[in-house]
């Protein structure tokens, strides 16, 4: 998959864009859609599935991988962060493109607390105060003179590596090595007789959330964090380093927001409130009070470069064998003299404007009834898979669709495109739309999401992955089984042959369903954080679906995450762009056109009782007295309703509002209205980012974090809080059970 550097071959200022109708170009065999089926499998949904295969096969055959190349040309040529002059003007390209294929487009500002580096001095000193470490070095490696590489690497826009959230500060102190910064990480050092109280944490990037190893950093009293790359986690021990190969060279800095997001994401002066440019001063936490969801300690990153003299120079305890990474020297945990480290980071602190763009096809007859696709925009420099490959294959999708309204098709429901702002900054973008159109309890035109369909890093290799709500896991399954794979059959196939983690809780089906035609399927992963459907799902009760397409991606949220490197290794023809783009738009074609919400609650009801019976198992090997009765009782119902709704949802009626309603209402109910113990901006009752873990969900997250804890009396109240929200559910799809 080696490929030699592509020129750019960027539109000149006011070049005209390609018109939404352009053809397929002629290519290879997946740049084709295959022609419809004479006999098209049932759609679970509809009642009559010939008219949406007509649709489904139009718009199958118009998003284009030469076109999405463009597009991810486009967006990448600039380093745009949040709120820079570039991140607009990639604001603007989105915008056009929604206008020409007919969306109702508007650029949506918001006025948001960001931090940008004013300097960062990091130095390093050992025993004898030599100093073994000046200042983290620029992200560099050896590439021809004016080269494509060479121009993304030099580009002066390019800000330093670090953490978005980080606060200002200057301290000196002893260095101890935490392995990942897990809560068990620093349970062992604990028990090892190391104290982090008063010292500077350094910790290896992966397994949890940057931001969780500042949380829990911050917890035992650490007075700085520095989260390093080591060479063993997709480095240069890994495999080939770019510009050779995928993975991240040693000077490479994965930036990234420490905020706390298991907490809550978005504004963090603006808890619950959209962060709108007219809100007032006073509605805003002010910045002295900013404690909640932030970290009071300085943290930032560093290449795996820069640490090694650090721990290289580390005595103290040798580290247990699994903390050792893939520095050629044994680690030390330190906690002495050895070495001593001085962070002196300036930030400047301002409240920023970023800007979401919305595009809208209003419903036909379901006009209050919203389906909303979104991808974020912002990278913290090109952000070639993370995030432009999910803006242009969404571009490309909205292609597609932008065919469909031409020629005079409406959609039954309101679909909504959104190009979220400030993502990477702690989702913020999304979340501040939400709270201000979702979240708005005293709006006079109230907007009910039935649906959710997120994408991020769209392409970083060939190799599908989903993640969803269990009721939509056999809508992707079935969506993914109409779009052809550029390795051959369709994405389902593909992606079944891949998977290697089993079928999951889906061997439970009921195999009387007509879903249980794909078998037993891949596996569909839970949400947990870490993207933009989190303040859907969690926050607002919107049924959700995450998409992706993965491979060796070592430069993830580095200056090497940039069109060159895309072109090399993720995608060289630009076909998953395609692929991808195909699948987005089917999601948002069947969910706005279905003449009744396909939501599989049946299978939602199964892996809750698994949630449950997993829960009580664990709290029985750990001698915690709890009560399940009820929650058992509740799921039970639930799964009694679910089954009823399923067999009127196999032959809806023609009018099927009420089953919408019924379907929609179901997931809602889920939430808990007083929120999670300690983080109440987190309401889902079944899934959660964890508060230790912040990437990886949780389920029955109440429930099983006071497990953890070895709380009885607060895991016994959330199991009392599980029952009504099951009971809220089922009573929910109960209103038009036969």
């Amino acid at each position: 998959m080696l490929f030699a550097a592509l020129t750019l071959h960027l539109p000149a200022q006011g070049a005209a864009q390609p018109p939404v109708s352009q053809p397929t170009v002629p290519g290879s065999q997946s740049d084709r859609a295959p022609a419809p089926s004479p006999a098209p499998a049932p759609i679970f949904g509809f009642r009559d599935i010939t008219r949406q295969s007509i649709l489904d096969a139009e718009f199958l055959a118009v998003p284009d991988a030469i076109l999405a190349q463009q597009h991810l040309e486009v967006l990448t040529a600039s380093p745009h962060w949040a709120s820079s002059p570039e991140d607009y003007t990639t604001a603007l390209y989105v915008a056009d493109r929604f206008k020409a294929a007919g969306l109702q487009t508007e650029i949506v500002p918001y006025r948001v607390l960001l931090n940008k580096p004013s300097s960062i001095l990091i130095e390093a000193f050992d025993a004898t105060g030599q100093k073994i470490l000046t200042n983290p070095t620029r992200e560099h490696v050896d590439l021809p003179a004016n080269s494509v590489a060479a121009h993304f690497q030099d580009d002066p826009r390019v800000l330093p590596g670090f953490n978005g959230s980080s606060p200002s500060g200057d301290v000196t102190a002893p260095i101890v090595y935490a392995n990942y910064g897990r809560l068990a990480d620093f349970q062992r050092l604990a028990s090892l007789g190391i104290s982090v109280k008063g010292k500077i944490v350094l910790v290896r990037y992966g397994e949890d959330f940057r931001g969780v190893k500042v949380y829990i950093a911050q917890q035992y009293g650490a007075k700085g964090v520095l989260i390093y790359s080591d060479p063993s986690d997709e480095g240069s021990k890994t495999g080939l380093t770019y510009p050779v190969g995928p993975w991240r060279p040693d000077s490479g800095v994965q930036r990234g927001s420490v905020q706390f997001i298991p907490i809550y994401p978005g504004d963090p002066t603006t808890p619950g409130v959209a962060s709108t440019p007219t809100l007032l001063e006073s509605a805003r936490v002010p910045l002295d009070k900013l404690q909640y969801d932030l970290p009071s300690i300085p943290v930032n990153p560093l290449s795996s470069a820069d640490a090694a003299p650090i721990l290289r120079a580390l005595t103290g305890p040798g580290a247990p064998r699994e903390w050792q990474g893939g520095l050629s020297f044994p680690y030390h945990l330190g906690g002495d003299t050895s070495v001593t480290v001085h962070m002196r980071l300036a930030q400047d602190v301002q409240l920023r404007t970023i800007w979401d763009v919305i595009g809208k096809v209003p419903g036909a007859s379901d006009p209050s009834q919203w389906v909303i696709m979104g991808n974020h925009r912002d990278a913290w420099v090109y952000g070639a898979a993370d995030p432009s490959s999910g803006t242009a294959a969404m571009l490309e999708a909205v292609h597609g669709l932008g065919v469909l309204i031409h020629q005079g098709w409406k959609p039954r429901r309101t679909i909504v495109i959104a190009s979220w702002d400030g993502e990477e900054e702690g989702l913020v973008g999304s979340t501040e739309w939400v709270e201000q159109n979702l979240d708005a309890p005293h709006s006079t035109d109230p907007i009910h999401a039935v649906a959710y369909f997120n994408t991020d890093v769209a392409v970083s290799g060939p190799n599908f992955k989903a993640a969803a709500v269990p009721s939509l896991r056999g809508f992707l399954r079935e969506i993914t089984a109409e779009v052809p794979s550029p390795a051959g059959g369709t994405v389902l196939q593909q992606w079944t042959k891949k998977d290697d983690r089993g079928h999951g809780s889906a061997q439970s089906r009921d195999p009387t369903t007509d879903n249980a035609r794909l078998g037993p399927g891949p596996h569909v992963g839970d949400l947990g954080s870490g993207s933009d459907y989190t303040p859907f799902l969690q926050h607002e009760g919107v049924p959700s679906t995450d998409i992706g397409s993965d491979g060796p991606y070592g430069v993830y949220h580095t200056v090497y995450d940039n069109y060159d490197w895309f072109a090399r290794f993720a995608d060289p023809t630009f076909a998953y762009l395609q692929q991808q783009a195909r699948i987005l738009g089917l999601e948002v074609l069947h969910m706005a056109d279905a003449d009744v919400l396909p939501f599989d609650d049946q299978l939602y009801a199964d892996e809750i009782r698994s949630y449950l019976d997993h829960a009580q198992t664990r709290a029985q090997s750990l001698n915690l007295q709890l009560d399940f009765t009820a929650a058992l009782a509740a799921a039970d119902r639930f799964t009694a309703a679910a089954r009823a709704i399923h067999q009127r949802q196999l032959a809806p009626p023609k009018d099927a509002a009420a089953l919408d309603r019924a379907l929609s209402a179901a997931e809602r109910a889920l939430l808990i209205p007083e929120g999670l113990p300690r983080r109440p901006w987190y309401r889902h009752s079944i899934y959660a980012p964890g508060e230790f873990t912040g990437y990886a969900a949780i389920v029955i997250p109440g429930v099983n974090e006071a497990i953890d804890a070895l709380d009885p009396t607060r895991a016994q109240t959330q199991l009392a809080a599980l029952a009504e929200a099951l009971d809220r559910s089922a009573a929910a799809l109960s209103t038009v059970a036969p």
